[in-house]
Protein backbone atom coordinates (compact mmCIF):
# COMPACT_ATOMS: atom_id res chain seq x y z
CA UNK A 1 0.00 0.00 0.00
CA UNK A 2 2.90 2.15 0.63
CA UNK A 3 4.49 1.56 -2.87
CA UNK A 4 1.53 2.27 -4.53
CA UNK A 5 1.72 5.84 -2.33
CA UNK A 6 5.11 6.49 -3.42
CA UNK A 7 4.26 5.80 -6.93
CA UNK A 8 0.84 7.98 -7.22
CA UNK A 9 3.03 11.15 -5.21
CA UNK A 10 5.66 10.30 -8.02
CA UNK A 11 3.14 10.47 -10.98
CA UNK A 12 1.59 13.20 -9.39
CA UNK A 13 1.35 16.81 -11.42
CA UNK A 14 2.79 20.02 -10.16
CA UNK A 15 -0.06 21.99 -8.98
CA UNK A 16 0.44 25.57 -8.89
CA UNK A 17 -2.60 26.96 -7.38
CA UNK A 18 -2.40 30.58 -6.27
CA UNK A 19 0.08 31.22 -8.70
CA UNK A 20 -1.85 30.07 -11.64
CA UNK A 21 -4.86 31.59 -10.44
CA UNK A 22 -4.15 35.52 -11.78
CA UNK A 23 -3.75 33.98 -15.46
CA UNK A 24 -6.96 32.38 -15.39
CA UNK A 25 -9.08 35.01 -13.89
CA UNK A 26 -7.71 37.23 -16.02
CA UNK A 27 -8.85 35.52 -18.75
CA UNK A 28 -12.24 35.10 -17.37
CA UNK A 29 -12.57 38.43 -16.51
CA UNK A 30 -11.55 40.43 -19.80
CA UNK A 31 -13.67 37.11 -22.20
CA UNK A 32 -16.34 37.94 -20.10
CA UNK A 33 -16.06 41.63 -20.33
CA UNK A 34 -15.41 41.39 -24.27
CA UNK A 35 -18.48 39.24 -24.61
CA UNK A 36 -21.22 40.02 -22.10
CA UNK A 37 -22.05 43.70 -23.21
CA UNK A 38 -21.92 42.69 -26.91
CA UNK A 39 -24.23 39.66 -26.63
CA UNK A 40 -26.74 42.22 -24.37
CA UNK A 41 -26.82 44.70 -26.86
CA UNK A 42 -26.84 42.68 -29.90
CA UNK A 43 -30.55 43.35 -30.00
CA UNK A 44 -31.00 46.81 -30.39
CA UNK A 45 -27.66 46.46 -32.86
CA UNK A 46 -29.84 44.15 -35.14
CA UNK A 47 -32.63 46.56 -35.46
CA UNK A 48 -31.05 49.93 -35.15
CA UNK A 49 -28.01 48.93 -37.63
CA UNK A 50 -28.38 46.02 -39.66
CA UNK A 51 -32.31 47.66 -39.94
CA UNK A 52 -34.07 44.23 -39.24
CA UNK A 53 -37.48 43.88 -37.58
CA UNK A 54 -38.00 43.27 -34.00
CA UNK A 55 -39.26 39.22 -35.19
CA UNK A 56 -36.70 38.84 -37.45
CA UNK A 57 -34.18 40.26 -34.74
CA UNK A 58 -35.34 38.94 -31.66
CA UNK A 59 -35.70 35.06 -33.81
CA UNK A 60 -31.87 35.56 -34.56
CA UNK A 61 -30.69 35.93 -30.85
CA UNK A 62 -33.24 33.58 -30.07
CA UNK A 63 -31.20 30.86 -32.62
CA UNK A 64 -28.17 32.03 -31.65
CA UNK A 65 -27.92 32.46 -27.74
CA UNK A 66 -29.47 28.81 -28.11
CA UNK A 67 -26.93 27.78 -30.73
CA UNK A 68 -24.06 28.87 -28.24
CA UNK A 69 -25.83 27.24 -24.68
CA UNK A 70 -26.24 23.67 -26.89
CA UNK A 71 -23.15 23.82 -28.20
CA UNK A 72 -21.76 23.36 -25.07
CA UNK A 73 -22.27 19.93 -24.73
CA UNK A 74 -20.49 19.50 -27.91
CA UNK A 75 -17.99 21.10 -26.53
CA UNK A 76 -17.59 18.88 -23.69
CA UNK A 77 -17.33 15.91 -25.03
CA UNK A 78 -14.62 17.01 -27.38
CA UNK A 79 -13.15 18.01 -24.53
CA UNK A 80 -13.08 15.26 -22.32
CA UNK A 81 -12.51 12.70 -25.05
CA UNK A 82 -10.00 13.67 -27.39
CA UNK A 83 -8.01 17.31 -26.78
CA UNK A 84 -8.25 18.38 -22.87
CA UNK A 85 -9.81 21.68 -21.15
CA UNK A 86 -6.36 23.50 -21.73
CA UNK A 87 -6.32 23.23 -25.93
CA UNK A 88 -9.99 23.44 -25.86
CA UNK A 89 -9.95 27.22 -24.10
CA UNK A 90 -7.23 28.15 -25.85
CA UNK A 91 -8.94 27.30 -29.72
CA UNK A 92 -12.65 28.65 -28.40
CA UNK A 93 -10.90 31.84 -27.18
CA UNK A 94 -9.32 32.83 -30.50
CA UNK A 95 -12.25 31.55 -31.92
CA UNK A 96 -14.37 34.45 -30.00
CA UNK A 97 -11.55 37.40 -30.83
CA UNK A 98 -12.23 36.41 -34.11
CA UNK A 99 -15.90 36.56 -34.16
CA UNK A 100 -15.94 39.89 -32.33
CA UNK A 101 -13.47 41.37 -34.21
CA UNK A 102 -15.93 40.69 -37.65
CA UNK A 103 -18.77 42.26 -35.57
CA UNK A 104 -16.57 45.41 -35.05
CA UNK A 105 -15.79 45.37 -38.86
CA UNK A 106 -19.71 45.00 -39.47
CA UNK A 107 -19.59 48.74 -37.91
CA UNK A 108 -16.78 50.49 -38.70
CA UNK A 109 -17.28 49.50 -42.69
CA UNK A 110 -19.86 51.16 -44.06
CA UNK A 111 -20.32 48.91 -46.60
CA UNK A 112 -20.84 46.31 -44.40
CA UNK A 113 -24.20 47.11 -42.97
CA UNK A 114 -27.10 48.84 -44.60
CA UNK A 115 -27.61 53.08 -44.72
CA UNK A 116 -29.50 54.22 -41.77
CA UNK A 117 -32.70 54.95 -42.11
CA UNK A 118 -34.23 58.40 -42.58
CA UNK A 119 -36.47 60.18 -39.65
CA UNK A 120 -39.25 61.33 -42.17
CA UNK A 121 -42.73 59.91 -42.94
CA UNK A 122 -41.55 59.11 -46.35
CA UNK A 123 -38.23 57.80 -45.92
CA UNK A 124 -37.51 54.06 -46.07
CA UNK A 125 -35.53 51.35 -44.28
CA UNK A 126 -33.67 49.41 -46.33
CA UNK A 127 -32.60 45.98 -44.66
CA UNK A 128 -29.22 43.78 -45.27
CA UNK A 129 -27.78 42.48 -48.78
CA UNK A 130 -26.92 38.98 -48.84
CA UNK A 131 -23.19 39.53 -48.61
CA UNK A 132 -23.68 41.90 -45.35
CA UNK A 133 -26.17 39.22 -43.46
CA UNK A 134 -23.57 36.20 -44.56
CA UNK A 135 -20.44 38.20 -43.11
CA UNK A 136 -22.40 38.94 -40.12
CA UNK A 137 -23.39 35.32 -39.79
CA UNK A 138 -19.93 35.03 -40.13
CA UNK A 139 -19.22 36.58 -36.60
CA UNK A 140 -21.89 34.90 -35.22
CA UNK A 141 -20.12 31.41 -36.16
CA UNK A 142 -17.13 32.43 -34.43
CA UNK A 143 -18.60 33.28 -31.18
CA UNK A 144 -20.99 29.78 -31.12
CA UNK A 145 -17.38 28.07 -31.25
CA UNK A 146 -15.62 30.11 -28.76
CA UNK A 147 -19.14 30.08 -26.27
CA UNK A 148 -19.14 26.22 -27.26
CA UNK A 149 -15.75 26.11 -25.85
CA UNK A 150 -15.01 28.18 -23.21
CA UNK A 151 -18.72 27.67 -21.16
CA UNK A 152 -18.20 24.34 -20.24
CA UNK A 153 -14.35 23.68 -19.67
CA UNK A 154 -13.80 27.98 -17.91
CA UNK A 155 -14.85 26.47 -14.00
CA UNK A 156 -13.36 22.99 -14.43
CA UNK A 157 -9.94 24.08 -15.72
CA UNK A 158 -9.30 26.56 -13.48
CA UNK A 159 -10.39 23.57 -10.06
CA UNK A 160 -7.45 21.38 -12.54
CA UNK A 161 -4.78 23.62 -11.15
CA UNK A 162 -5.51 22.71 -7.35
CA UNK A 163 -4.43 19.65 -5.75
CA UNK A 164 -7.85 18.31 -4.73
CA UNK A 165 -6.11 15.60 -2.04
CA UNK A 166 -4.55 18.31 0.50
CA UNK A 167 -6.49 20.83 2.39
CA UNK A 168 -4.86 23.73 0.95
CA UNK A 169 -5.62 22.44 -2.86
CA UNK A 170 -9.63 22.52 -1.74
CA UNK A 171 -9.40 26.02 -0.01
CA UNK A 172 -7.74 27.05 -3.15
CA UNK A 173 -10.79 25.50 -5.06
CA UNK A 174 -13.18 27.05 -3.35
CA UNK A 175 -11.48 30.54 -3.14
CA UNK A 176 -11.31 30.14 -7.13
CA UNK A 177 -15.02 29.99 -7.31
CA UNK A 178 -15.50 32.59 -5.02
CA UNK A 179 -13.60 35.51 -7.02
CA UNK A 180 -15.34 33.01 -10.40
CA UNK A 181 -18.45 34.66 -9.66
CA UNK A 182 -17.29 37.91 -8.53
CA UNK A 183 -15.33 38.63 -11.66
CA UNK A 184 -18.80 37.21 -13.77
CA UNK A 185 -20.97 39.65 -11.59
CA UNK A 186 -18.44 42.79 -12.14
CA UNK A 187 -18.33 41.66 -15.98
CA UNK A 188 -22.04 41.96 -16.33
CA UNK A 189 -22.08 44.93 -14.36
CA UNK A 190 -19.46 46.71 -16.64
CA UNK A 191 -20.50 45.64 -19.96
CA UNK A 192 -24.41 46.18 -18.83
CA UNK A 193 -23.76 49.70 -18.34
CA UNK A 194 -20.16 51.53 -19.18
CA UNK A 195 -20.11 49.04 -22.93
CA UNK A 196 -23.41 48.88 -23.85
CA UNK A 197 -23.40 53.03 -22.72
CA UNK A 198 -20.61 53.48 -25.34
CA UNK A 199 -22.71 51.44 -28.41
CA UNK A 200 -25.89 52.98 -27.83
CA UNK A 201 -24.75 56.61 -27.28
CA UNK A 202 -20.97 57.02 -28.55
CA UNK A 203 -19.95 54.73 -31.17
CA UNK A 204 -21.11 51.55 -32.14
CA UNK A 205 -17.44 50.88 -33.86
CA UNK A 206 -15.74 51.72 -30.79
CA UNK A 207 -18.27 50.28 -28.40
CA UNK A 208 -17.78 47.06 -30.36
CA UNK A 209 -13.84 47.70 -30.40
CA UNK A 210 -13.42 48.16 -26.97
CA UNK A 211 -15.01 44.62 -26.09
CA UNK A 212 -12.57 42.94 -29.04
CA UNK A 213 -9.95 44.55 -27.76
CA UNK A 214 -10.69 42.91 -23.99
CA UNK A 215 -11.43 39.85 -25.69
CA UNK A 216 -7.67 40.19 -26.96
CA UNK A 217 -6.32 40.29 -23.72
CA UNK A 218 -8.42 37.49 -22.55
CA UNK A 219 -6.44 35.15 -24.85
CA UNK A 220 -2.99 36.86 -23.81
CA UNK A 221 -3.38 36.43 -20.16
CA UNK A 222 -5.22 32.41 -21.25
CA UNK A 223 -1.42 32.30 -23.35
CA UNK A 224 1.22 33.26 -20.88
CA UNK A 225 0.43 31.53 -18.13
CA UNK A 226 1.17 28.15 -19.98
CA UNK A 227 4.10 26.85 -18.61
CA UNK A 228 2.71 26.75 -15.05
CA UNK A 229 -0.95 25.16 -16.05
CA UNK A 230 -1.50 21.62 -14.91
CA UNK A 231 -3.16 19.92 -17.97
CA UNK A 232 -5.41 17.26 -17.37
CA UNK A 233 -4.91 14.42 -20.24
CA UNK A 234 -8.73 13.35 -21.82
CA UNK A 235 -9.45 9.71 -20.48
CA UNK A 236 -11.88 8.79 -23.35
CA UNK A 237 -15.99 9.28 -23.48
CA UNK A 238 -17.80 8.79 -20.51
CA UNK A 239 -20.71 8.18 -23.09
CA UNK A 240 -19.51 4.81 -24.15
CA UNK A 241 -20.46 3.23 -20.98
CA UNK A 242 -23.90 4.70 -21.23
CA UNK A 243 -23.99 3.25 -24.35
CA UNK A 244 -23.28 0.04 -23.12
CA UNK A 245 -25.89 -0.70 -20.62
CA UNK A 246 -28.70 0.01 -23.41
CA UNK A 247 -26.80 -2.17 -25.92
CA UNK A 248 -26.61 -4.89 -23.35
CA UNK A 249 -30.22 -4.57 -21.65
CA UNK A 250 -31.57 -4.88 -25.38
CA UNK A 251 -29.40 -7.65 -26.02
CA UNK A 252 -31.19 -9.57 -22.88
CA UNK A 253 -34.14 -8.15 -22.98
CA UNK A 254 -36.07 -11.84 -23.14
CA UNK A 255 -34.08 -12.28 -20.27
CA UNK A 256 -36.37 -12.58 -16.60
CA UNK A 257 -34.57 -10.64 -13.63
CA UNK A 258 -33.87 -13.02 -10.85
CA UNK A 259 -35.80 -12.06 -7.28
CA UNK A 260 -32.35 -11.87 -5.60
CA UNK A 261 -30.54 -9.19 -7.60
CA UNK A 262 -27.36 -10.47 -5.58
CA UNK A 263 -25.11 -12.48 -6.58
CA UNK A 264 -26.87 -12.86 -9.17
CA UNK A 265 -26.06 -9.86 -11.28
CA UNK A 266 -22.66 -8.76 -12.63
CA UNK A 267 -21.51 -6.37 -9.48
CA UNK A 268 -18.22 -5.46 -10.43
CA UNK A 269 -15.98 -1.23 -9.79
CA UNK A 270 -12.87 -1.11 -11.34
CA UNK A 271 -10.01 -0.34 -9.35
CA UNK A 272 -9.45 3.41 -9.90
CA UNK A 273 -12.91 4.42 -10.19
CA UNK A 274 -13.61 8.41 -9.78
CA UNK A 275 -16.85 7.10 -9.11
CA UNK A 276 -19.38 6.98 -6.02
CA UNK A 277 -20.73 3.62 -5.71
CA UNK A 278 -24.15 3.23 -6.27
CA UNK A 279 -26.98 1.19 -4.32
CA UNK A 280 -29.24 -1.04 -6.43
CA UNK A 281 -32.33 0.50 -7.28
CA UNK A 282 -35.99 -0.98 -8.81
CA UNK A 283 -36.28 2.41 -11.01
CA UNK A 284 -36.03 1.94 -15.02
CA UNK A 285 -35.92 -1.94 -13.96
CA UNK A 286 -35.30 -2.96 -17.98
CA UNK A 287 -31.78 -1.87 -17.47
CA UNK A 288 -31.05 -4.12 -14.75
CA UNK A 289 -31.04 -6.93 -17.55
CA UNK A 290 -27.61 -5.56 -18.51
CA UNK A 291 -26.15 -7.11 -14.90
CA UNK A 292 -27.51 -10.60 -16.21
CA UNK A 293 -24.72 -13.14 -15.91
CA UNK A 294 -25.44 -15.92 -18.46
CA UNK A 295 -23.18 -19.01 -19.26
CA UNK A 296 -21.82 -16.87 -22.45
CA UNK A 297 -20.49 -14.15 -20.21
CA UNK A 298 -16.95 -14.24 -19.61
CA UNK A 299 -15.32 -12.59 -16.91
CA UNK A 300 -11.65 -11.98 -16.96
CA UNK A 301 -9.11 -12.40 -14.03
CA UNK A 302 -9.34 -8.68 -12.43
CA UNK A 303 -13.33 -8.64 -12.56
CA UNK A 304 -13.66 -6.86 -15.74
CA UNK A 305 -16.42 -8.11 -18.55
CA UNK A 306 -14.48 -10.05 -21.41
CA UNK A 307 -17.54 -8.24 -23.48
CA UNK A 308 -18.74 -5.00 -22.57
CA UNK A 309 -21.25 -4.47 -25.19
CA UNK A 310 -22.92 -7.70 -23.46
CA UNK A 311 -22.29 -7.37 -19.80
CA UNK A 312 -22.46 -4.51 -17.63
CA UNK A 313 -22.04 -3.97 -13.78
CA UNK A 314 -24.83 -3.04 -11.60
CA UNK A 315 -22.67 0.19 -10.97
CA UNK A 316 -22.71 0.72 -14.47
CA UNK A 317 -26.33 0.53 -14.78
CA UNK A 318 -27.35 2.70 -11.97
CA UNK A 319 -25.16 5.13 -13.40
CA UNK A 320 -27.41 5.18 -16.58
CA UNK A 321 -30.58 5.64 -14.58
CA UNK A 322 -28.86 9.29 -12.99
CA UNK A 323 -28.93 10.48 -16.48
CA UNK A 324 -32.68 9.39 -17.02
CA UNK A 325 -33.90 10.73 -14.03
CA UNK A 326 -32.68 13.73 -14.23
CA UNK A 327 -34.06 13.97 -17.67
CA UNK A 328 -37.86 15.22 -16.66
CA UNK A 329 -36.18 18.08 -14.02
CA UNK A 330 -34.23 19.24 -16.81
CA UNK A 331 -37.26 19.70 -19.22
CA UNK A 332 -39.23 21.12 -16.67
CA UNK A 333 -36.07 23.69 -16.14
CA UNK A 334 -36.44 24.37 -20.44
CA UNK A 335 -40.17 26.03 -20.03
CA UNK A 336 -38.66 27.92 -17.11
CA UNK A 337 -35.88 29.34 -19.28
CA UNK A 338 -38.60 30.79 -21.16
CA UNK A 339 -39.23 33.38 -18.32
CA UNK A 340 -35.69 34.24 -18.48
CA UNK A 341 -35.42 34.57 -22.06
CA UNK A 342 -38.21 37.02 -21.99
CA UNK A 343 -36.52 39.36 -19.19
CA UNK A 344 -33.82 39.33 -21.61
CA UNK A 345 -35.32 40.13 -25.06
CA UNK A 346 -38.46 41.91 -24.94
CA UNK A 347 -37.66 43.98 -21.69
CA UNK A 348 -35.24 45.79 -24.03
CA UNK A 349 -38.41 46.97 -26.42
CA UNK A 350 -40.11 47.68 -23.25
CA UNK A 351 -37.70 49.96 -22.43
CA UNK A 352 -36.88 51.81 -25.57
CA UNK A 353 -40.58 53.04 -25.38
CA UNK A 354 -40.70 54.15 -22.12
CA UNK A 355 -39.08 57.10 -20.76
CA UNK A 356 -35.69 56.07 -20.10
CA UNK A 357 -34.76 59.85 -18.96
CA UNK A 358 -33.22 60.04 -15.63
CA UNK A 359 -34.38 62.69 -13.32
CA UNK A 360 -35.03 66.11 -15.40
CA UNK A 361 -31.36 65.61 -17.42
CA UNK A 362 -30.67 64.49 -20.62
CA UNK A 363 -29.05 61.23 -19.77
CA UNK A 364 -31.23 58.34 -21.16
CA UNK A 365 -30.36 54.43 -19.66
CA UNK A 366 -29.26 52.24 -21.95
CA UNK A 367 -32.49 49.94 -22.96
CA UNK A 368 -29.52 46.80 -22.59
CA UNK A 369 -29.03 48.17 -19.49
CA UNK A 370 -32.11 47.59 -17.86
CA UNK A 371 -30.84 44.11 -17.37
CA UNK A 372 -28.23 45.29 -14.50
CA UNK A 373 -31.03 44.82 -12.49
CA UNK A 374 -32.07 41.28 -12.32
CA UNK A 375 -27.92 40.80 -11.87
CA UNK A 376 -28.60 43.32 -8.80
CA UNK A 377 -31.32 41.68 -7.24
CA UNK A 378 -29.31 37.85 -7.68
CA UNK A 379 -25.51 39.35 -6.37
CA UNK A 380 -27.79 41.02 -3.29
CA UNK A 381 -30.19 38.06 -2.41
CA UNK A 382 -27.10 35.12 -2.31
CA UNK A 383 -25.47 36.43 0.68
CA UNK A 384 -29.07 37.29 2.66
CA UNK A 385 -30.25 33.64 2.07
CA UNK A 386 -26.79 31.93 2.36
CA UNK A 387 -26.63 33.92 5.84
CA UNK A 388 -30.05 34.60 7.36
CA UNK A 389 -32.44 32.22 5.42
CA UNK A 390 -30.67 28.62 5.69
CA UNK A 391 -29.79 28.83 9.25
CA UNK A 392 -33.54 29.61 9.88
CA UNK A 393 -34.04 27.05 7.26
CA UNK A 394 -31.89 24.37 8.85
CA UNK A 395 -33.48 24.85 12.53
CA UNK A 396 -37.25 24.95 10.72
CA UNK A 397 -36.83 22.10 8.06
CA UNK A 398 -34.00 19.95 10.09
CA UNK A 399 -32.02 20.00 6.95
CA UNK A 400 -28.40 20.38 6.68
CA UNK A 401 -29.11 22.36 2.97
CA UNK A 402 -32.23 24.18 5.04
CA UNK A 403 -34.35 23.04 2.26
CA UNK A 404 -33.94 19.95 -0.51
CA UNK A 405 -32.29 21.02 -4.22
CA UNK A 406 -35.58 20.47 -5.75
CA UNK A 407 -37.78 22.67 -3.75
CA UNK A 408 -35.40 25.29 -4.00
CA UNK A 409 -35.86 24.64 -8.17
CA UNK A 410 -39.25 24.90 -7.22
CA UNK A 411 -39.62 28.13 -5.55
CA UNK A 412 -37.68 29.77 -8.43
CA UNK A 413 -40.27 28.42 -10.44
CA UNK A 414 -43.33 29.75 -8.49
CA UNK A 415 -41.49 33.13 -8.58
CA UNK A 416 -41.58 33.10 -12.51
CA UNK A 417 -44.92 32.71 -12.32
CA UNK A 418 -45.31 35.98 -10.63
CA UNK A 419 -42.68 37.67 -12.58
CA UNK A 420 -44.67 37.13 -15.55
CA UNK A 421 -47.44 38.76 -14.24
CA UNK A 422 -46.11 41.37 -13.07
CA UNK A 423 -44.36 42.04 -16.60
CA UNK A 424 -47.64 41.95 -17.95
CA UNK A 425 -49.29 44.56 -15.60
CA UNK A 426 -46.28 47.00 -16.05
CA UNK A 427 -46.87 46.46 -19.82
CA UNK A 428 -50.75 47.61 -19.93
CA UNK A 429 -49.78 50.31 -17.71
CA UNK A 430 -46.89 51.42 -19.84
CA UNK A 431 -48.94 50.88 -22.97
CA UNK A 432 -52.28 52.70 -21.67
CA UNK A 433 -49.66 56.00 -20.73
CA UNK A 434 -48.62 55.88 -24.03
CA UNK A 435 -52.04 55.86 -25.84
CA UNK A 436 -53.63 58.36 -23.24
CA UNK A 437 -51.27 60.89 -22.52
CA UNK A 438 -48.84 63.16 -24.85
CA UNK A 439 -45.58 61.36 -25.25
CA UNK A 440 -42.88 62.22 -25.06
CA UNK A 441 -41.11 62.10 -28.39
CA UNK A 442 -40.89 59.98 -31.00
CA UNK A 443 -38.21 57.57 -32.36
CA UNK A 444 -38.05 56.15 -36.14
CA UNK A 445 -39.49 52.91 -36.33
CA UNK A 446 -40.25 52.51 -32.64
CA UNK A 447 -43.98 54.55 -32.07
CA UNK A 448 -44.73 57.26 -29.57
CA UNK A 449 -42.53 56.80 -25.88
CA UNK A 450 -44.66 55.85 -23.37
CA UNK A 451 -44.72 59.03 -20.27
CA UNK A 452 -43.59 55.76 -17.87
CA UNK A 453 -40.56 55.86 -16.22
CA UNK A 454 -38.95 52.86 -17.09
CA UNK A 455 -37.59 52.35 -13.84
CA UNK A 456 -40.86 50.46 -13.65
CA UNK A 457 -39.15 47.69 -15.40
CA UNK A 458 -37.12 47.07 -12.08
CA UNK A 459 -39.67 45.11 -10.30
CA UNK A 460 -39.95 42.47 -13.16
CA UNK A 461 -36.19 42.56 -13.37
CA UNK A 462 -35.74 41.65 -9.43
CA UNK A 463 -38.36 39.30 -9.35
CA UNK A 464 -36.48 37.73 -12.21
CA UNK A 465 -33.53 38.24 -10.57
CA UNK A 466 -35.05 36.17 -7.49
CA UNK A 467 -36.00 33.43 -9.94
CA UNK A 468 -32.81 32.35 -11.34
CA UNK A 469 -30.82 32.85 -7.88
CA UNK A 470 -33.07 29.77 -6.78
CA UNK A 471 -33.64 27.61 -9.91
CA UNK A 472 -30.46 28.54 -11.95
CA UNK A 473 -28.09 28.08 -9.38
CA UNK A 474 -29.97 25.17 -8.01
CA UNK A 475 -30.09 23.60 -11.79
CA UNK A 476 -25.93 23.95 -11.04
CA UNK A 477 -25.98 22.21 -7.69
CA UNK A 478 -28.14 19.75 -8.67
CA UNK A 479 -26.30 18.35 -12.07
CA UNK A 480 -22.92 18.83 -10.12
CA UNK A 481 -24.61 16.59 -7.87
CA UNK A 482 -26.63 13.89 -9.62
CA UNK A 483 -24.25 13.17 -12.55
CA UNK A 484 -21.54 10.12 -11.80
CA UNK A 485 -18.32 12.42 -11.31
CA UNK A 486 -16.58 11.17 -14.48
CA UNK A 487 -19.53 13.16 -16.51
CA UNK A 488 -19.44 16.69 -14.45
CA UNK A 489 -17.96 18.76 -17.48
CA UNK A 490 -21.03 17.11 -19.63
CA UNK A 491 -23.08 18.26 -16.64
CA UNK A 492 -21.97 21.34 -16.44
CA UNK A 493 -23.36 21.47 -20.33
CA UNK A 494 -26.69 20.64 -19.13
CA UNK A 495 -27.88 23.65 -17.71
CA UNK A 496 -26.33 25.76 -21.32
CA UNK A 497 -28.59 23.02 -23.44
CA UNK A 498 -31.66 23.88 -20.94
CA UNK A 499 -31.15 27.58 -21.48
CA UNK A 500 -30.72 26.60 -25.74
CA UNK A 501 -33.49 24.93 -25.48
CA UNK A 502 -35.28 27.83 -23.93
CA UNK A 503 -34.28 30.22 -26.69
CA UNK A 504 -35.69 27.86 -29.06
CA UNK A 505 -38.78 27.58 -27.27
CA UNK A 506 -39.39 31.02 -26.41
CA UNK A 507 -38.62 31.69 -30.82
CA UNK A 508 -41.05 29.31 -31.66
CA UNK A 509 -44.00 30.35 -29.00
CA UNK A 510 -43.01 34.20 -30.55
CA UNK A 511 -43.11 32.83 -34.22
CA UNK A 512 -46.65 31.06 -33.76
CA UNK A 513 -48.09 34.19 -31.78
CA UNK A 514 -47.10 36.28 -34.59
CA UNK A 515 -48.53 34.19 -37.12
CA UNK A 516 -51.87 33.06 -35.02
CA UNK A 517 -52.72 36.83 -33.98
CA UNK A 518 -51.97 38.98 -36.55
CA UNK A 519 -53.51 39.45 -40.28
CA UNK A 520 -57.14 39.48 -41.67
CA UNK A 521 -57.72 42.66 -39.51
CA UNK A 522 -56.39 41.46 -35.92
CA UNK A 523 -54.36 42.82 -33.70
CA UNK A 524 -50.92 41.40 -33.64
CA UNK A 525 -49.54 40.99 -29.79
CA UNK A 526 -46.12 41.30 -30.98
CA UNK A 527 -46.60 44.42 -33.39
CA UNK A 528 -43.13 46.25 -33.87
CA UNK A 529 -44.38 49.07 -32.33
CA UNK A 530 -45.38 47.39 -28.66
CA UNK A 531 -48.09 50.75 -28.91
CA UNK A 532 -49.93 49.12 -31.05
CA UNK A 533 -49.44 45.10 -29.76
CA UNK A 534 -50.61 43.30 -26.96
CA UNK A 535 -47.62 42.08 -25.68
CA UNK A 536 -48.68 42.28 -22.29
CA UNK A 537 -51.45 38.93 -23.54
CA UNK A 538 -48.02 37.11 -24.73
CA UNK A 539 -46.55 37.96 -21.48
CA UNK A 540 -50.37 36.06 -19.96
CA UNK A 541 -49.58 33.35 -22.12
CA UNK A 542 -46.49 32.34 -20.77
CA UNK A 543 -47.11 32.66 -17.07
CA UNK A 544 -50.15 30.18 -17.86
CA UNK A 545 -47.57 27.90 -19.39
CA UNK A 546 -45.16 28.59 -16.46
CA UNK A 547 -47.85 27.32 -14.50
CA UNK A 548 -48.65 23.62 -16.55
CA UNK A 549 -44.30 23.89 -16.09
CA UNK A 550 -44.93 23.87 -12.09
CA UNK A 551 -47.55 21.34 -11.37
CA UNK A 552 -45.76 19.33 -14.09
CA UNK A 553 -42.32 19.80 -11.77
CA UNK A 554 -43.97 18.86 -8.91
CA UNK A 555 -45.00 15.56 -10.02
CA UNK A 556 -41.41 14.89 -11.13
CA UNK A 557 -40.17 16.37 -8.27
CA UNK A 558 -41.99 13.85 -6.10
CA UNK A 559 -41.01 10.71 -8.15
CA UNK A 560 -37.33 11.77 -8.22
CA UNK A 561 -34.93 9.73 -6.53
CA UNK A 562 -31.23 11.64 -5.24
CA UNK A 563 -28.49 9.36 -6.22
CA UNK A 564 -26.88 6.94 -3.80
CA UNK A 565 -30.40 7.07 -1.76
CA UNK A 566 -31.30 4.00 -0.71
CA UNK A 567 -35.38 3.73 -0.41
CA UNK A 568 -35.34 4.74 3.39
CA UNK A 569 -32.54 7.25 3.12
CA UNK A 570 -33.11 10.90 0.70
CA UNK A 571 -29.55 13.02 0.15
CA UNK A 572 -27.07 10.40 1.51
CA UNK A 573 -23.75 12.38 1.39
CA UNK A 574 -21.40 11.26 -0.69
CA UNK A 575 -18.88 11.04 1.50
CA UNK A 576 -20.59 8.92 4.10
CA UNK A 577 -21.23 6.45 1.64
CA UNK A 578 -19.37 2.80 1.66
CA UNK A 579 -17.05 3.37 -1.11
CA UNK A 580 -15.47 -0.47 -0.88
CA UNK A 581 -15.79 -2.26 -3.83
CA UNK A 582 -18.94 -4.65 -3.98
CA UNK A 583 -18.55 -8.37 -4.28
CA UNK A 584 -18.31 -9.89 -7.90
Amino acid sequence: MEKDERVIAKDEPKYRGIKAMPFVIGNETFEKLGTLGTSANLLVYLTNVFNMNTISATNLINIFNGTCNFGTLLGAFLSDTYFGRYKTLGFASISSFLGMLILTLTAAISKLHPTNCGTGQASTCIGPTAGQMTFLLTGFGFLVIGASGIRPCNLAFGADQFNPNTESGKRGISSFFNWYYFTFTFAMMASLTAIVYVQSSVSWALGLAIPTFLMFLSCFFFFIGTRIYVKVVPQGSPLTSLVQVIVAANKKRSFKLPEQPFPSLYNHVPIGSINSKLPYTDQFRFLNKAAIITPEDQINTDGSAATSWRLCSVQQVEEVKCLLRVLPIWAASIVFGVVIVQQQTSVVFQALQSDRRLGNGGFKIPAASYMVFSMLSMTIWIPIYDRIIVPALRRLMKNEDGITILQKMGVGMVIAVFTMLVSALVESHRRKLALTRPTLGVEPRKGAISSMSGLWLIAQLALAGLSEAFTIIGQVEFYYKQFPENMRSIAGSFLFCGMALSSYLSSFLESVVHKTTGGAGKRNWLDNDLNRARLDYFYYLIAGLEVLNLVYFLVCARWYKYKGATPKTVDVPLEKMDSKKPPV
